[in-house]
């Protein structure tokens, strides 16, 4: 299987302005998605983004939503230099799981999983165990 590392940041005509509020990009979700079909439908593409409501359920076999410890997520935040603002709305997004939703909503619940940092060690040294 050949897996795709398709990187879209600072790409012209994606952005449709800045987020004063946030310091960050606003992104054009319908141009992510016109930009992105035609790479999609050849397979075998890593899509990673912190959010998923706008990708069509036809691009994917399975969704994996990252989850942290929010002491951990607060500091690397906080060492990223986001604003009170941002770090607070980040770390609730993650004690809420809106993110989690949000794919459970948007997706067949069945390719929808919850992974942290030691599940995927694990399977990582799983999969070497087995692979070698």
């Amino acid at each position: 299987m050949r897996l795709s590392n398709i990187l879209l940041m600072g790409t012209p005509g994606l952005y449709d302005g800045f987020d004063e509020e946030y310091v960050c990009p606003i992104l054009d979700e319908d141009r992510v998605v016109d930009e992105l079909e035609n790479k999609m439908k050849e397979g075998g593409v890593i899509v990673d983004y912190h959010g998923c409501d706008f990708f069509p359920e036809r691009w994917f076999h399975i969704v994996f939503v990252l989850q942290t410890d929010n002491s951990v997520l607060y500091t690397r935040l906080e060492k990223r230099g986001y604003s009170i603002k941002k770090l607070q709305d980040n770390v609730q997004c993650e004690i809420f799981q809106i993110l989690y939703e949000e794919a459970m909503a948007s997706y067949k619940p069945e390719i929808v999983h919850r992974l942290n940092l030691d599940q995927i060690i694990k399977w990582i040294e799983e999969w070497i165990k087995y692979n070698n």
